[in-house]
C-alpha cells in the first residue's frame, strides 16, 4: 500500500471514529478514561499537536468542536453528567497509580 493510500484510509478511520463519538453522546468521558485510557479531549488534543506539527495554529476550542461536532460548552451542557463516585474512584485508580 502506498503512503497516500495509507494517508486517506487512516483519515477515513478517523473521521468514522469522530462521527461515531458524535453519535454517542451517553458515552461520557470519565468511562471513556476508565475503559481505553483516552477520552474526546484527548482525540481532540492529538488533532491540534497533529495540526502543530504541520504548522498550522488551531487552539483547544477549533479542535474541541471538530471531535465533538459542536463547541465544547454546549456539548458538556448538553450531554455530561456528573461523575459519580465510583467513576471517579475508579478514574483515580487506574490514572494515579497509587500516587499519593
Amino acid at each position: 500500500m502506498d503512503n497516500s493510500t495509507q494517508t486517506e484510509l487512516e483519515a477515513a478511520a478517523f473521521r468514522r471514529l469522530v462521527a461515531h463519538l458524535q453519535e454517542r453522546t451517553d458515552v461520557q468521558n470519565i468511562d471513556m478514561m476508565k475503559l481505553a485510557g483516552f477520552c474526546r479531549n484527548c482525540l481532540s488534543r492529538w488533532y491540534r499537536e497533529a495540526a502543530g506539527e504541520h504548522g498550522l495554529e488551531m487552539d483547544d476550542k477549533a479542535a474541541r468542536a471538530t471531535v465533538y461536532g459542536m463547541d465544547y460548552a454546549e456539548w458538556k451542557a448538553k450531554y455530561q453528567t456528573e461523575a459519580t463516585a465510583e467513576q471517579r474512584e475508579k478514574y483515580d485508580a487506574i490514572h494515579n497509580h497509587g500516587d499519593t
